[in-house]
């Protein structure tokens, strides 16, 4: 018996697959009200989810991308939160062979959790204080992990380079979002507002401003 497999008409070629996405993503997303140095940002984001309308909940402080760039160039660690985060990032656009860290898993988590009285998302920061000064952290899950993640900030720990704010969900993800944008602690970051936010947003971000948008034909 002969077997006829149904074929689809689709593009096949990854370059040409992201070249039409950006291309997608410019044509229908509202872009103008953002500096230019965050249109990259905007359009990988959407790209990472679908929702072009999520520029008008997108923040920034100024130079924000600008200076994670520059710390990254500078083999600066990125900090996450989640394993996801990690994974999503693309290596190869990391411009210094920058180190990942992740260390929710790590074994003392658990009891660092206990002792807090916090998720371990929240407590696996506990382990990041050697590496947080200057460092590029994007927080793709847990709002605990933001909430804690300032409280470190203000408790002397040190000043990241930049930090990436993109917990996800109905209980604090709003609202730790808002307490990263009204910082007074000088901290650079980005977020979006509001519920929405997620690992594949973090991860995102983090190629966004490791590299642009490299895949996209240049004129």
């Amino acid at each position: 018996m002969s077997l006829n497999p149904t074929t689809y008409d689709y593009i096949r070629d990854p370059k040409k697959i992201y070249e039409r996405s950006f291309e997608i993503v410019r044509s229908e997303a509202k872009l103008d009200h953002l500096p230019a140095a965050l249109h990259p940002v905007a359009i990988r984001l959407i790209h990472a989810c679908g929702m072009v309308d999520l520029p008008q909940d997108l923040d920034a402080s100024e130079g924000v991308v600008e200076k994670a760039h520059a710390a990254l160039q500078n083999g600066a660690p990125i900090l996450t939160d989640v394993e996801m985060v990690a994974h999503g990032i693309i290596k190869r656009y990391l411009p210094a062979q920058n180190e990942v860290i992740c260390t929710l898993n790590e074994p003392e988590v658990i009891r660092f959790s206990h002792d807090l009285g916090n998720t371990r998302s929240a407590a696996a920061i506990t382990l990041w204080k050697p590496y947080l000064n200057g460092a590029v952290v994007a927080i793709g899950n847990a709002p605990t992990a933001l909430f804690y993640l300032l409280e470190c900030i203000a408790a002397g720990w040190g000043l990241p380079a930049a930090v990436l704010g993109f917990p996800v969900g109905f209980v604090g993800a709003a609202e730790s979002k808002q307490a990263l944008s009204e910082n007074d602690l000088g901290i650079p970051y980005l977020t979006v507002h509001g519920r929405r936010g997620g690992s594949a947003l973090a991860a995102a971000a983090v190629n966004a401003v490791a590299a642009g948008l490299p895949e996209e034909t240049k004129g």
